[in-house]
């Protein structure tokens, strides 16, 4: 049985880490979408609703389940009996930075293999820092996240956030 980890902070998830974990769960046995508890980062939302947005929206996949968790990351996918690290790559830049860290995982943790998908090309511009910042000036995020996101977003921010499916202001 292959067991693999796509680890991240998905402070918030959106559309480009779906497509991620969509294709990812195709590929092996078992997910595990593995949040990390990363304070230095100051995440939008806290640790638990960042689980719990992943857990409603990946219903649909019998072979996904999320966890929490802290410290390094080989060390959870060790703990959870992974065997392989997916990662996602948009652009250049995430290349770059994932290459780094693969070859920090790679010396830590010679055992994991690292599997990068390139992110589908109708979500290579989406990040989690971008939506924060369209969500909280009001803007569109139709395509962009899933719908119980976008309500999320809308409550923190306190502002109307058009939902995912483009049936209109909240």
């Amino acid at each position: 049985m292959v067991v693999a980890v796509y680890p991240g902070t998905f402070d918030p998830l959106t559309y480009g880490h779906m497509d991620i974990i969509e294709r990812a769960a195709a590929l092996v046995d078992k997910l595990i979408v593995g949040i990390y508890e990363n304070p230095a980062k100051q995440p939008l939302f806290p640790l638990e609703q960042r689980v719990r947005l992943v857990e409603e929206v990946i219903t649909g996949l019998s072979n996904v389940r999320v966890k929490a968790f802290k410290g390094l990351t080989v060390d959870f996918i060790r703990q959870v009996g992974g065997k392989v690290m997916i990662r996602g790559l948009r652009a250049n830049s995430d290349f770059e930075r994932e290459f780094e860290m693969a070859l920090m995982n790679r010396k830590l943790a010679p055992d994991i293999e690292l599997l990068c998908l390139m992110t589908s090309s109708q979500y290579q511009f989406l990040s989690s820092t971008l939506i924060k910042e369209v969500a909280k000036l009001g803007g569109c995020l139709e395509g962009m996240v899933p719908d119980n996101v976008a309500v999320a977003l809308k409550e923190k921010f306190s502002v109307p956030i058009e939902l995912a499916t483009g049936k209109g202001k909240m």
